[in-house]
C-alpha cells in the first residue's frame, strides 16, 4: 500500500507541479489567409491547437487539432515560429506552446463543439490582433514580423 501512494504522489506530482505540452498552429490556407477559432468559454478569437496526448508527437498533436478545432488538413509545417512557457500565457495552467506555421487546406468543420464556435479565415491585414485569447497576440505578432521566439 505505501509503494502505490508513493506512486500516486509522483504522479500528481508530475501532474501539478509541471506545465503542460501543447502544439499551437498557425494555419495558413494556399490563398494566404490565416484561420483563427473562436473559442466557447471566452468568445475571443485564438489559434488552433491543444495538449499534446501521451504517445503523440508535436506533428501529430498539431495536425489532430487542426482537424478537430477548424476541420481542416495539415499539409506541411514551414517552420518553427517559437516556443512560450511564460507562466501567465494560459489563464488556466502553466502550459508550454509550440508555435508553428503550416500550410492547411480542406473545408471548415467544427468537430470539436465543447471548444470552438466559429472558424474564420482572415487575411493578415485583417486580423484580429489585441484581444486575442491566451498570448496569441503576442504569437501572430512574433510570427509577422517573421521572429523566432524562446519566451
Amino acid at each position: 500500500m505505501d509503494q502505490i501512494w508513493r506512486y500516486i504522489k509522483a504522479v500528481m506530482g508530475i501532474i501539478f507541479r509541471h506545465p503542460i505540452t501543447g502544439a499551437t498552429i498557425i494555419p495558413v490556407l494556399p490563398d494566404g489567409r490565416i484561420v483563427l477559432i473562436q473559442r466557447k468559454d471566452t468568445g475571443k478569437w485564438g489559434l488552433p491547437g491543444g495538449i499534446v496526448d501521451w504517445g503523440e508527437d508535436i506533428v501529430t498533436t498539431a495536425k489532430r487539432e487542426l482537424k478537430e478545432e477548424t476541420g481542416l488538413d495539415l499539409l506541411k509545417v514551414n517552420r518553427l515560429v517559437g516556443v512560450y512557457s511564460s507562466m501567465d500565457r494560459d489563464p488556466r495552467i502553466h502550459s508550454i506552446s509550440i508555435l508553428m506555421e503550416a500550410e492547411v487546406t480542406g473545408s471548415f468543420a467544427v468537430e470539436d463543439t465543447l471548444e470552438v464556435i466559429g472558424i474564420e479565415a482572415f487575411s493578415r491585414d485583417n486580423l484580429p490582433l489585441g484581444n486575442l485569447s491566451h498570448d496569441h497576440d503576442r504569437q501572430l505578432t512574433d510570427y509577422l514580423k517573421g521572429l523566432t521566439v524562446l519566451a
